[in-house]
C-alpha cells in the first residue's frame, strides 16, 4: 500500500511538474510575443519533462536513477541507435509514396535551405540529429523512461498508450500559439495525437529494445529534424493536416507491427 501511495504522489508530482513548467512556459513566450517556432523559445519548457522526473526521482519517491536508461549502451545497442538514426529519413521517404498515392505534388529539396542540393540538405539533417539528442532527452528522460515506467505497470502496451496520449496534450498549447496552425482545430489535434501515440510506440520500442533512453532521444530528434522538416519541404503545397496524415501512416504502419510482434515487451 505504501509503495502505491509513493508512485502515485510521484505521478501527480510529475504531470503536475511537467505539465506546469511547459504550458506556463508556451503561453508565457506567446504572451510575450516570442515566436514557438524559434528553438532557443521552446528550449525552456522542453526539458520541463526532465526535470520535472528528476525532482520526482530525487527527492519524492527517493527511488533513483537506476531504472532510468542513462548508459549509452553504444555496443549492445548499435542497431537500435541505426534505426533510430536513419529510420526518420526512411518514413520521409514512406510519407512522400503515401503522398503521391492520394494525389499530393512533391516540391523539390534542392534549394529549400541556403541554396543546398536536396542530397546535401539530407546529409546536413543526418549529421545535424546526433548533436541534437541531448536536447530532445529533455523530453524522454521524462515520458519513455519515467511516466511509460510507472503508469499500467505490467502493461507495456496500455503505459505506451497512455504516454503517447498523455505527450501528445501536452503538446496541445503549441496549436494556439502559433507552432502550428491546423485548418479545422479539432480534426488536427485528432490527428495530431494519433500521430503521437504512433511516435510513442516506436520510441518505447527503441528505449525497451536498446536498454537506454539515448535511443529514444536521437529517434526524436530525427522525427523533429528529418521527418518532421524534410516532409514540410517536399509537401509544401498541402495542408498542415494533410502532411500530418501522410507522415502518420507509415508511423501507424511500423506501429502495428511492433504491437502485433509483442516488442514492447522488456
Amino acid at each position: 500500500m505504501m509503495v502505491l501511495k509513493t508512485r502515485v504522489s510521484g505521478l501527480a508530482v510529475f504531470l503536475g511538474l511537467a505539465f506546469g513548467l511547459a504550458w506556463l512556459g508556451m503561453i508565457g513566450a506567446w504572451a510575450l510575443g516570442f515566436s514557438l517556432v524559434n528553438p532557443l523559445v521552446q528550449l525552456p519548457f522542453a526539458f520541463a519533462p526532465a526535470l520535472a522526473a528528476f525532482v520526482v526521482r530525487r527527492w519524492v519517491t527517493g527511488e533513483g536513477f537506476a531504472d532510468a536508461g542513462l548508459r549509452l549502451r553504444l555496443r549492445e545497442a548499435w542497431p537500435q541507435y541505426l534505426v533510430a538514426w536513419l529510420g526518420p529519413a526512411a518514413l520521409v521517404a514512406a510519407t512522400a509514396a503515401v503522398a503521391v498515392l492520394f494525389g499530393a505534388r512533391l516540391s523539390p529539396l534542392d534549394g529549400q535551405v541556403a541554396g543546398l542540393p536536396g542530397w546535401a540538405l539530407i546529409a546536413v539533417l543526418l549529421l545535424v540529429v546526433p548533436l541534437l539528442a541531448p536536447i530532445y532527452w529533455g523530453e524522454e528522460f521524462g515520458w519513455t523512461s519515467y511516466l511509460r515506467q510507472r503508469v499500467y505497470q505490467g502493461r507495456p502496451v496500455a503505459a505506451t498508450c497512455a504516454t503517447g496520449l498523455i505527450w501528445a496534450v501536452w503538446h496541445y498549447p503549441l496549436a494556439f500559439v502559433g507552432y502550428i496552425e491546423f485548418e479545422n482545430v479539432a480534426v488536427g489535434l485528432a490527428v495530431w495525437t494519433l500521430s503521437f501515440l504512433c511516435q510513442e510506440v516506436l520510441l518505447s520500442w527503441l528505449r525497451v529494445r536498446g536498454g537506454s533512453v539515448w535511443t529514444a532521444s536521437l529517434a526524436h530528434a530525427g522525427n523533429n529534424m528529418v521527418l518532421g522538416l524534410l516532409a514540410g519541404f517536399l509537401l509544401a503545397d498541402v495542408n498542415v493536416t494533410a502532411v500530418t496524415v501522410f507522415t502518420t501512416i507509415p508511423m501507424a504502419v511500423l506501429a502495428a507491427w511492433v504491437l502485433a510482434t509483442g516488442r514492447l515487451r522488456p
